[in-house]
Formats: structure tokens, sequence, C-alpha cells
């Protein structure tokens, strides 16, 4: 009930002021009386994935809580896991405004926010501050100026300054909204990033003692081959997961919506069918090697159990929980059949 009241006064205001206020309400709320507003006991509903066990199998999906500022407050709702970022080197301002647009009709959202983050720097003190042990995954990206070509490098300062900070690492190179990125997730710029990813996740868990999983984010946008070529590349450098997936190009399902020209990755229920099926054929060709997380235009428990049916282990939230609140969570954990 309350959620749908501060729902209704945050959609008459423009998303990303409506974003910030609530990061900011969160942030300040998480950990005092306040957060009975949203706080909620969801039931154990254990899942291994990645080597590790999770709670329950519903995370929070990367770029709501960019700068991991707002914890706590998830943890409170009930969330298995969150995934912060997407976090670069250097802090960036990210695109130009307006960036962020609501599809209501089709419970849908376009955002090319172009990871506007405070730096790696700013989000570690935000995951050493933090008072709970919900399971924390960092997805890192690179900054927009620095070439594709030396892309990789931004990764491994990422990956260095969260490791011991991180339950999970997420390797985003599937974001349309910074120039270049997604052609990492082809031929030898895949292999070269995957190859040097793997080689400092050896390094860095012989330092600190003990072993972060890595994970690769892919998009929706991909063919048959380009999953297959991805999925091989996974394998050939014994990755611990993959993530699918991240926002569309495509806008066949809201074509006439107000919004729907705007440039950028759509989200929300219209990317629902596309993620599960690009979850099928990235299960089958994986075939068991390693864990697929499943994300997109999940806005019902049975969306959810969808993507379970399609071989997803665990699944994430974002949009949906944008229009549906806090409850997805604990109906997804009370509805679905995680096997």
């Amino acid at each position: 009930m309350f959620y749908k009241l501060a729902q209704k006064v945050m959609f008459q205001m423009d998303p990303e002021v409506a974003h910030n206020i609530a990061i900011g309400s969160l942030k300040m709320t998480g950990n005092n009386p306040l957060n009975c507003f949203y706080r909620q006991t969801v039931k154990p509903a254990p899942v291994e994935c990645m080597g590790l066990t999770f709670p329950n199998p519903v995370g929070l999906a990367a770029g709501l809580d960019k700068d991991g500022e707002s914890i706590d407050a998830f943890h409170a709702m009930g969330f298995g896991h969150i995934e912060v970022g997407t976090v670069t080197p250097r802090p960036q301002p990210g695109n130009d405004q307006p960036r962020l647009f609501r599809l209501k009709p089709a419970k849908g959202i376009i955002n090319r926010m172009g990871f506007n983050n405070k730096g790696v720097d700013n989000l570690v003190r935000n995951l050493v501050a933090k008072k709970t042990d919900i399971m924390v995954g960092v997805n890192i990206g690179k900054n927009k100026d620095t070439p594709v070509e030396q892309g990789k490098d931004d990764y491994l300062i990422c990956m260095d300054k969260v490791y011991q900070h991180a339950a999970y690492i997420a390797v985003n190179i599937s974001s349309p909204n910074t120039p270049g990125l997604r052609t990492l997730q082809y031929g030898e710029l895949l292999d070269d990033l995957l190859s040097s990813i793997k080689a400092k996740q050896t390094e860095l868990a012989e330092k600190h003692g003990k072993y972060v999983p890595v994970a690769l984010k892919i998009a929706p946008d991909l063919t048959d081959d380009e999953i297959k070529s991805i999925s091989d590349s996974l394998i050939k450098n014994n990755f611990d997961a993959a993530i699918a997936t991240n926002t569309t190009l495509s806008r066949d399902a809201v074509e006439g919506l107000l919004h729907a020209e705007e440039t950028g990755g759509l989200s929300g229920k219209p990317l629902t069918d596309l993620s599960t099926q690009v979850i099928k054929k990235l299960v089958d060709n994986l075939d068991g090697a390693m864990p697929v997380i499943g994300v997109g235009g999940i806005n019902s428990a049975k969306d959810a159990q969808d993507k379970f049916a399609a071989g997803a282990k665990m699944v994430q939230i974002y949009s949906g929980f944008i229009y549906q609140g806090p409850q997805l969570v604990k109906q997804i954990v009370d509805q679905c059949d995680v096997k």
C-alpha cells in the first residue's frame, strides 16, 4: 500500500529526479526504524550459484544503486543479493539529460544513462560502510573516454579495487549507451578481455586468499551464432556465470508509444520474451558448464518462473521492481519453483 502511494507521487516527477530522491531516501532510512515502510520478511529459499549460497534466488539488477548507497535498504526488502554499479575507474557524469524515460502503458523504461557513477573508490567506501551481510555483486565497466582497444585495462583496475569486497564481479560489455562497448562481445576482443580477467582473478585469489566468481553480462540483441561464440569463449576462459540480458535496442514491442523513439536501452515488460529466448539459447550452448542468471522484463512471479524454466539459476529485477515494488521479491520467492 505504501509503495503504491509513493509510486503515484514519484510517477508525477521526472524519472531521474524521482530515482535520485528514492535512492537518497533509502540511503537515509536503511538502518533506522523508518525502513518499516518497505521492510518485509522473505522466506528462506537458498540457492547454490557460482559456488556461493544465496539466501534466495531474487537479486536487484545493476543500474538501480550504481554507487552502492542504499545496500542496507534493499537488504531490508528481502533481496537475496544486490548487484551495484556499473562502476568505472574514474567518476563520470554520463550522457546529457534527459536520459531516462518511462513507457508506462508497456511497463517499460528507456535509459541512455551512460555509466554515470562516482567512481570505483567511492563505491569501495560504500561497500566497506554497509551494515548488513547481504551478498553484493559489483558490476564493472569502462570509462567513456577509454578507447575500446584499451577497455580491458579499466575492467582490471575495477577488479583490483573491488575484489576483496565483492561476493562476485559482473563484467558489463553489453550496455548500448557507451560508444563501442558492445564490440567487446565479439571475436578476439572478447577472448582477450575474458582471458585477462581470468588471469587477474587467479592473481587476486592468491593475493587475498579467497575466490571471487566472475560473470559476464550479455546483450539480448545477439544472433544465434553470436550467442554460440560467446558461450564458447566463456567456457574456454572458465568463467563462473553468465548474466542474460542487458537492455535492448529493439522497439518492436513499443512502437507508437510516447518516448518509444528515444535512443537508449529498453527494459521492462517489452523485453520479457526476448530475454527469456536468449537465456534458453545460452543455457543450451553452455550445456551445464556454468549457471545463467536471468534478467529482463520480470514483472511478475510468472515471468520469473519462465526464466527458471528456461534454465536460469537465479533472477534479477529492476524495471519490474519500479512498477511493482518490493512485494515482487516476496511473490517470486513464494510462488516460483526453483530447481
